[in-house]
C-alpha cells in the first residue's frame, strides 16, 4: 500500500468545547467538523503537561518531559535530539512545518529534520508577524492564521509528486490575547451561555484551585478583553506580573469606565455582577472570533487535498497543544489537570482505514502521536519513544489491553502570571487521581513548597465538573489505593521520579 501522507493541523489553546463536532452547542466550526464526519472524533486524548512547549516537545519526539528536559516554556527542545521528521525524512518523506515552532530560537533550537520550516518567534504577532525561516527573519504582512495556511496550501500544491510528505501546520491562534480577523468581529452579537461552574468556590478542593490566577472576574488584562488601558498605576489595575506594562481589568465595578478599542464605545456597570459577565462575554467572544479563522484555514486545507486528488492518501489530524477553560471554574487558560485543561480534541480522518463518524472513547495521550505517524509510514517505532502507535484506535481494532491511564505532569509551581501549583497525577477512563506536591522546579525534594501536598481523587463519570474531592473519602478508600499503584506503574513505566511515599500513604489510611 502507498505510504500516506500526513496533514498535521494543531492549534493553540483551542478547548474541545469551541468545536461543534464535540457537541456543547457554543459555536459552529463546519470546516474542522468535516475531519470527524469523514474519520474519527476521539474522547479521550490527553495532554502530558498543560503547558505549550512541552507539549510540543512530546508530540515531535514521543517521549515525556522528563526524558527530553523540556518542562517548562523556558527550556527548549535540543535539536540534536531525533524527532519523528527527521525519522520521516530519512525514508523519503518530505517534510514542512509553518507557524508555532514555541521550542526556541537559533542554531540550538530551530526547526530541525524538515526540508521547509518558517516558524513565529516565540508566540509571535497575530498581524504582520515575524516569520523566521533557514534565511532569517522577514515580515509578513497580514494576518497570522492566514499567512500559516497559505503557507502551508503552496507546500502541498508544490509538493514533490513523487514523494509522501509530513506538514505540521501550526496556528499561534486562538492563544491570548485572542485577536479575531476584523471580518469575523459580527460574529456572536448575542450573549453566550455562562458555564454552570463559573461561580465555583472551588470548596473540597486542592489549594492551588483557589490560588491561581487565572479567574475571569479578576485576572484578565484590559488586551485580553479588547478595551482600551488607561494611563496610571495599581489605580488603573494591578501588573500582570511584575515589570509588565499590562495590567487587569479592575475587579470593583463602581466608578469604573471602560472603552473598546476598535469602537471607542463606552461601559459602565451598577453592580460586581455585571462586570464580571461583561468580562466574561468579551472574552469567551473575541476567543471563539479568533477561532473562526481557524475554521476557515481547516476547510481551505481540506479542499486543496480534494483539487489534488489527495483525500484518500492523507491522513489529516486536527488537534491543540493542550486543552483550555472557557469559563468553567471561572477560569481562563490551562496549567492544570482538570478536564478542561487535560483534555486535548483529537479528530482524524484517513479514508482508506478510518470508518467516517466514527467515536473512540480510548485513552491516548501526545506521546502517542509520532508512533503513530511512524506506524502508518511503515516504520519501526524507535526504542527511545514511549508513547503507542493510535493505529489500532483509528481501525477499531485495540483490545481489552489498550493503555488504562493517562499520565500528565505539570512543573510550572507558582509562576509569576498564573500562580499554577505543580502537580502530577493520572486519569483512567473513569477516574482521576492528582497529587499537589507544589515544589518548585529548582527546589524539588527540598520541601521548599509553601503549600502542604495535597492528593485529589475525582469520580469523573459521576462528577464530570470534578467539584467533589474523593480522596479522603472512606468509601472510596479502595479506589484511591488501586488508582495510587497504577499510578505508581505508570511512573514506574516510563522512568519518572515520584514525589510521594506510597507505603507511607497506605499506613496512615489504614491507621486513620
Amino acid at each position: 500500500m502507498t505510504r500516506p501522507n500526513i496533514l498535521f493541523i494543531m492549534c493553540d489553546d483551542h478547548a474541545a468545547a469551541a468545536i461543534s463536532a464535540y457537541g456543547s452547542g457554543l459555536n459552529s466550526t463546519p470546516q474542522i467538523d468535516r475531519i470527524a464526519q469523514n474519520g474519527m472524533r476521539m474522547d479521550r486524548c490527553y495532554v502530558t503537561n498543560s503547558i505549550c512547549t512541552p507539549s510540543r516537545a512530546s508530540i515531535l519526539t514521543g517521549t515525556y518531559n522528563h526524558v527530553n528536559l523540556v518542562t517548562t516554556l523556558d527550556t527548549h527542545l535540543d535539536n540534536r535530539l531525533p524527532n519523528v521528521a527527521k525519522h520521516l525524512r530519512s525514508t523519503g518523506y518530505q517534510t514542512a512545518m509553518f507557524g508555532k515552532w514555541h521550542l526556541g530560537e537559533g542554531p540550538a533550537h530551530q526547526p530541525s529534520g524538515f526540508d521547509q520550516w518558517s516558524v513565529v518567534p516565540g508566540q509571535g504577532e497575530y498581524f504582520d508577524p515575524v516569520m523566521i525561516g533557514p534565511e532569517g527573519e522577514t515580515v509578513e504582512k497580514g494576518y497570522a492564521t492566514d499567512i500559516i495556511t497559505d503557507k502551508s496550501v503552496d507546500f502541498i500544491t508544490n509538493r514533490d509528486k513523487d514523494r509522501p510528505f509530513f506538514l505540521m501546520c501550526h496556528h499561534k491562534a486562538p492563544h491570548r490575547p485572542f485577536v479575531p480577523h476584523p471580518r469575523h468581529n459580527d460574529l456572536y452579537t448575542d450573549d453566550l451561555p455562562v458555564p454552570e461552574t463559573f461561580d465555583d468556590t472551588y470548596e473540597n478542593r486542592a489549594v492551588a484551585a483557589g490560588a491561581a490566577k487565572m479567574r475571569v472576574r479578576r485576572d484578565m488584562s484590559y488586551t485580553d478583553l479588547g478595551l482600551v488601558q488607561p494611563e496610571g498605576g495599581s489605580e488603573v489595575g494591578e501588573m500582570v506580573m511584575p515589570g509588565a506594562d499590562l495590567r487587569t481589568v479592575p475587579d470593583d465595578h463602581e466608578g469604573l469606565r471602560l472603552i473598546d478599542r476598535a469602537t471607542g464605545e463606552t461601559y459602565t456597570f451598577e453592580t460586581k455582577r455585571e462586570l464580571d459577565l461583561f468580562k466574561y462575554q468579551r472574552y469567551i467572544k473575541r476567543y471563539l472570533r479568533t477561532v473562526a479563522a481557524i475554521d476557515e484555514s481547516v476547510g481551505r486545507l481540506l479542499d486543496t487535498l480534494d483539487a489534488e486528488g489527495l483525500t484518500d492518501d492523507t491522513i489529516v489530524i486536527y488537534t491543540s497543544d493542550q486543552g483550555f477553560f472557557l469559563g468553567e471554574h471561572g477560569w481562563f487558560d490551562k496549567r492544570f489537570m482538570y478536564e478542561e485543561s487535560l483534555q486535548m480534541p483529537f479528530l482524524v480522518q484517513y479514508p482508506r482505514a478510518i470508518a467516517p463518524g466514527s467515536v473512540s472513547k480510548d485513552i491516548a495521550m501526545n506521546v502517542d502521536f509520532a508512533p503513530t505517524f511512524l506506524d502508518y509510514a511503515g516504520q519501526t517505532s524507535p526504542t527511545y519513544m514511549q508513547g503507542n502507535s493510535l493505529r489500532p484506535v483509528f481501525e477499531s481494532t485495540a483490545g481489552d489491553d489498550w493503555q488504562e491511564v493517562a499520565y500528565h505532569r505539570y512543573w510550572m509551581h507558582k509562576d509569576d502570571i498564573h500562580n499554577a501549583f505543580a502537580h502530577y497525577g493520572i486519569r483512567s477512563a473513569r477516574y482521576k487521581l492528582i497529587y499537589w506536591y507544589n515544589e518548585p522546579l529548582d527546589q524539588i525534594g527540598a520541601n521548599a513548597g509553601d503549600e502542604p501536598p495535597e492528593w485529589e481523587l475525582f469520580d469523573c463519570e459521576a462528577d464530570p465538573h470534578e467539584l467533589n474531592n474523593l480522596a479522603h473519602d472512606p468509601a472510596h478508600a479502595e479506589v484511591f489505593a488501586t488508582m495510587l499503584h497504577k499510578l505508581d506503574a505508570k511512573m514506574a513505566e516510563i522512568g519518572e521520579e515520584p514525589r510521594h511515599d506510597t507505603a507511607a500513604i497506605l499506613r496512615q489510611a489504614v491507621a486513620a
